[in-house]
């Protein structure tokens, strides 16, 4: 799979050396989970879950699924979702493009639906906000990451998750409205981009 030249570049410049000892071990469960299934020739379904399904999920989602074709691991289908539905926040769509994606706005509403696309024939990742066990979403054999704190203390359950994997990170809303907004953002992006990264390249085929 041809990614965009923008995106490989920004995949290019990730440093998984940054990634601490004790990070590592937070990431190890999803290498475990995603190995098993290329193991067992078997499809990976990963759905990634924060409280309102609007920033964190959806970076989490979108980087997952382009750095699976980057590592050219095939039957990775990566979902996310919330325990409310809210909006995907239109910065995460900003940050997303100005890093290489394709992105564009399949309806408008208070909960628009967009199309991201990280390679001219890519399937495109559809983005939009959603509770975790919407049908848009795997029903079981997926592992659900959790991505925030809140909905890691506020799900100890997740039905028919095969695994649940905390792995939090922090919100970049505390910049919403401020002159770092775009900054953080796109640091909050290239920290996921970069763990995923690290996920994907200890895949052995």
């Amino acid at each position: 799979m041809k990614i965009f030249s923008k995106i490989e570049q920004t995949i290019s410049g990730l440093n998984p050396e940054s990634i601490t000892e004790e990070r590592k071990e937070t990431l190890q469960p999803l290498i475990d989970f995603i190995q098993d299934k290329v193991n067992t020739n078997a499809e990976i379904r990963i759905n990634f879950i924060c409280t309102h399904n609007s920033r964190r999920s959806h970076l989490s989602q979108v980087w997952a699924q382009t750095l699976a074709a980057h590592f050219n691991i095939k039957n990775v289908f990566c979902y996310s979702g919330g325990t409310e539905a809210t909006a995907l926040f239109p910065v995460v769509a900003k940050t997303l493009s100005n890093t290489g994606f394709a992105i564009e706005t399949i309806s408008e509403g208070k909960n628009p639906i967009y199309s991201i696309k990280y390679g001219e024939n890519a399937d495109p990742i559809i983005g939009f906000s959603k509770k975790l066990d919407a049908e848009f979403n795997p029903k079981s054999e997926f592992a659900a990451i959790m991505t925030c704190s809140q909905a890691d203390g506020g799900c100890p359950f997740i039905a028919g998750a095969e695994k649940r994997i905390p792995i939090t990170f922090e919100d970049p809303k505390a910049f919403d409205d401020t002159p770092l907004q775009a900054e953080k953002y796109n640091e909050r992006s290239l920290q996921i981009a970069t763990e995923l990264y690290f996920v994907f390249s200890k895949i052995k085929s």
